[in-house]
């Protein structure tokens, strides 16, 4: 890119999709969840921040009653961190085994794309159980059960994502 021009006019724009004008799905994939978790992780460390404090002023303060509302809303950063930490853990998990699956070439390709870059919610639920008799067939398999989640998120149920995907993490950690 040349000085003065606008990087929105520029044909070759720099940067890691550099020749490319859109990102995959599996960059989005990967670049728009850490993003987010970032962003949240940050709003929720400002909000224990704030609790923290507010719970120190009632601590601080000559009431029983105030002071018992100040011990138990310090418990709540102390919740919050567990969680932020417990899904930090999760979120870099299921990223190396994604990852792994990725370097293997056994990550689910199958579902067609919507113009988006989303996997058309239509064709995966057609395609899961394929994705659910891999499971059946390898119950100890963690490749299967990550494709499966893979899979149960492309259907949209993310619920059922996470539950499978868990399950390939604690197989993968077990050495199964």
């Amino acid at each position: 890119a040349s000085i003065g021009r606008s990087p929105r006019n520029d044909p070759d724009p720099p940067g890691p999709h550099r020749g490319s004008r859109t990102c995959s799905w599996r960059e989005r994939a990967v670049n728009r969840p850490l993003l987010a978790a970032g962003f949240m992780s940050l709003l929720l460390v400002i909000y224990l921040a704030f609790s923290l404090n507010y719970a120190w002023i009632l601590i601080n303060d000559s009431s029983v009653l105030a002071k018992a509302m100040g011990y138990a809303l310090g418990l709540l950063p102390l919740l919050g961190v567990w969680a932020l930490f417990s899904e930090l853990r999760f979120g870099q998990a299921s990223s190396r085994l994604a990852r792994t699956l990725e370097t293997r070439g056994t990550m689910p390709t199958e579902f067609s794309l919507t113009p988006s870059g989303r996997a058309d919610r239509t064709t995966a639920e057609e395609l899961f159980p394929a994705f659910a008799r891999a499971v059946e067939d390898e119950p100890e398999s963690w490749e299967m059960w990550m494709r499966l989640g893979i899979a149960y998120d492309a259907c949209g149920d993310r619920r059922r994502a996470r539950w499978a995907i868990r399950r390939a993490i604690a197989i993968e950690k077990s050495g199964a």
